[in-house]
């Protein structure tokens, strides 16, 4: 199928991008990567009146540090994420999803804002940035810019806390504790298909080789990405040993609430979601106890 009509408008800066989508909010749609978006026009599950294309934005495209926490612009594409060095020493969950996402072609075009404000459950980089306590930045014509913390952002399948009015801008990352522990594991049915089962850990061992800040944010578990906080409660201030692992495990899956399909049913999926969180604890805490700084006392 084709997509059907729609008005074409490429604006110049995103003041001038704001202006377009504040005339007709409800009827418009923002083009980004068009990874998603295009998809979606083509199966007519949207018909915009407008479409709005951002990509001569450039400006919106950067990755960089400031005032101790990542700054992410809308624009940035998946690849540019996945072979930072940047990313790769100080946010490496981010790394680590990134190369989950679909393939190599997917990731050279899609962008990080197209990727968070398409709030697709399946996704991985929403499921990392809620790990990782990231902020979302929206902006408006009439009433300028807004952080809405990842909690708070996704809102359910495919919406997001953001007004019609609004575009995604800016995408920020406090930083992690030197010598943090990381992992996102994922199952899919082929390499590049959408997960069915994913997460995302993140967690620091103390001097007596206790948990601590520990993170685990499920991907296909619910219909945004979900935080396994009893998981979690169970290993802050414990030692992770297999008991410890096994209850957190118990927990996540207990909190899962996944939605059967053809490709698998509830069950299932929450089986998998066990695998993956055992995973992840194991293969962050295997990191933390390794030593790797995370957060070199540098920008570049």
């Amino acid at each position: 199928m084709k997509p059907s009509v729609f008005e074409y408008l490429r604006p110049e800066s995103i003041d001038e991008a704001l202006r377009m989508l504040a005339e007709d909010p409800d009827d418009s749609k923002i083009l980004a990567g068009g990874q998603s978006l295009i998809p979606v026009l083509n199966f007519r599950m949207a018909s915009p009146e407008r479409l709005i294309d951002i990509n001569r934005l450039t400006d919106l495209a950067y990755l960089r540090s400031a005032d101790g926490e990542l700054r992410i612009g809308a624009l940035t594409r998946h690849a540019m994420l996945e072979k930072s060095g940047l990313i790769e020493r100080r946010w490496p969950l981010l790394k680590a999803a990134a190369h989950w996402v679909a393939h190599a072609a997917i990731r050279n075009r899609g962008t990080i804002g197209g990727s968070v404000s398409h709030a697709d459950s399946a996704a991985e980089l929403p499921v990392a940035l809620t790990a990782l306590n990231a902020s979302i930045v929206a902006r408006s014509s009439t009433r300028g810019a807004r952080l809405i913390p990842a909690s708070e952002f996704f809102v359910g399948t495919m919406t997001t806390a953001m007004e019609p009015d609004e575009i995604l801008v800016e995408i920020r990352v406090p930083a992690l504790p030197a010598g943090h522990g990381y992992a996102f594991e994922e199952i899919s049915r082929r390499n590049g298909d959408f997960g069915l089962a994913g997460a995302g850990v993140v967690l620091s061992i103390d001097a007596e080789g206790k948990v601590s800040d520990p993170r685990i944010s499920l991907l296909g578990a619910a219909q945004t990405p979900l935080r396994a906080t009893e998981a979690e409660e169970r290993l802050a201030g414990a030692v992770a040993d297999e008991q410890a692992i096994d209850d957190a495990v118990r927990l996540a899956c207990e909190a899962a609430e996944p939605i059967g399909d053809l490709h698998g049913s509830a069950d299932y999926r929450r089986s998998l979601i066990g695998v993956v969180v055992r995973r992840g604890i194991n293969n962050a805490v295997t990191r933390a106890k390794a030593g790797r700084d995370a957060t070199p006392q540098h920008n570049r």
